[in-house]
């Protein structure tokens, strides 16, 4: 009995990892886009301002 709720748990702890993992791997590719656009954008008004002078 004790091994059968022992395993339960181990497996949902497991899951749960293996979830969280794949959970935060699409928050950080989405975060890393984010930045990028921010990053694009910044270079492309300091484009701007440069051609301005």
């Amino acid at each position: 009995m004790i091994r059968r709720i022992f395993v339960s748990l181990l497996t949902t702890v497991f899951f749960a990892g293996v979830f969280g993992t794949l959970a935060g791997c699409n928050t950080m590719a989405g975060a890393g886009q984010d930045i990028e656009q921010g990053g694009k954008a910044i270079k492309d008004e300091a484009r701007e301002q440069k051609n301005k002078m």
